[in-house]
């Protein structure tokens, strides 16, 4: 290939002899063009699973996308697609999958990542994610129905898992919990320019919508909807307790609670968008607004983001270099 190129940038005649140097310097100066880093894979794969081995019927329901990582250099440089899994296949790896339950999401990508790096010697690693959304049974004359459910809506279930060789990170995770508490919140003590119009407070409404990854420690034995379950009350609940001075602090207090309750986390990720609620202005029709009536702005928003870690802790930039810097 990079023959071909050389080849290519000299080829002249003397009308063009000017361009023909000037691109020859440019090669040599920045290099030969060569194939980065890559994946490819299925997006998306929408699976329900509904076991139904008695009358009472379960249901399990994932977006899952599959993206091999390996040697397929001669599929994007030469139009060789002897090591191209088709993403049809991968997609149907996934219902075939399914056939045998899912279990829960972080187990469930796990095996995908089995799988197709054993299968195929190419197939150096990969990323698999996952959103589940849950699903309750409708009470129906009192009781739970066994076969109809609605939708739960509080947020979606994230699992992500990254085959590096021999190593797996497993991050798990959740998106669009959305809280908010209507005082024990404020915001002082800021630096004021010419621009800065925000007036200090010392009593708000905190709202945001949680999105986080935790990462698991490699090698740990984990019962992982258990605790996805005990991770997402723990972040309810440390929302709740203190004072916050900033979304920045109530942020760093929630994630010091999951590392504390859970040796097996190694760290954990946010982001988090400040869901401003502005007090309304009463005044003009002859009302007072003793913080009970706010404007909801949709945008623009502040975005906090930030690591809670262990000190000391190595760090794994392979686990989060295809899922985004936070989430």
């Amino acid at each position: 290939m990079t023959d071909t190129l050389i080849n290519t940038v000299n080829i002249t005649d003397a009308s063009s002899a000017s361009g023909a140097d000037t691109a020859a310097a440019t090669a040599s100066a920045e290099g030969a063009i060569v194939l980065g880093p890559n994946q490819y894979g299925k997006a998306e794969v929408r699976v329900v699973k509904v076991t139904r081995d008695t009358d009472r019927h379960e249901i399990e329901d994932l977006n899952v996308t599959s993206q091999l990582r390996g040697d397929f250099a001669a599929a994007h440089l030469d139009g060789d697609n002897a090591h191209v899994v088709a993403t049809d296949t991968q997609k149907n790896t996934v219902f075939a999958f399914a056939r045998d339950g899912v279990g829960s999401p972080e187990a469930f990508l796990l095996r995908l990542a089995e799988h197709f790096t054993s299968s195929f010697d190419w197939v150096t690693g990969g990323r698999w994610l996952a959103e589940s959304y849950a699903w309750e049974r409708i009470v129906a004359h009192g009781e739970p129905h066994d076969h109809s459910f609605v939708r739960k809506g509080q947020e979606v279930r994230t699992a992500a898992v990254v085959a590096d060789g021999d190593i797996r990170h497993v991050l798990a995770g959740l998106k669009d919990l959305v809280v908010l508490k209507t005082t024990q919140s404020g915001f002082e003590g800021y630096p004021k320019d010419r621009y800065t119009t925000l007036q200090e407070t010392s009593d708000r409404i905190l709202a945001t919508s949680v999105s986080t990854r935790w990462r698991y420690q490699p090698g740990a034995d984990v019962d992982y909807n258990a605790v996805y379950d005990s991770v997402k009350a723990i972040l309810l609940e440390a929302f709740t307790e203190n004072y916050s001075a900033a979304l920045q602090t109530t942020l760093f207090e929630m994630g010091q609670a999951v590392l504390e309750a859970h040796p097996e986390i190694a760290e954990i990720r946010f982001s988090m968008p400040n869901k401003h609620h502005f007090v309304v202005d009463l005044a003009p029709f002859g009302l007072d607004n003793p913080n009970e009536v706010f404007y909801a702005s949709d945008r623009s928003y502040g975005l906090i983001e930030a690591t809670v870690t262990r000190e000391g802790l190595e760090p794994a930039p392979a686990a989060w270099e295809s899922t985004g810097a936070f989430c």
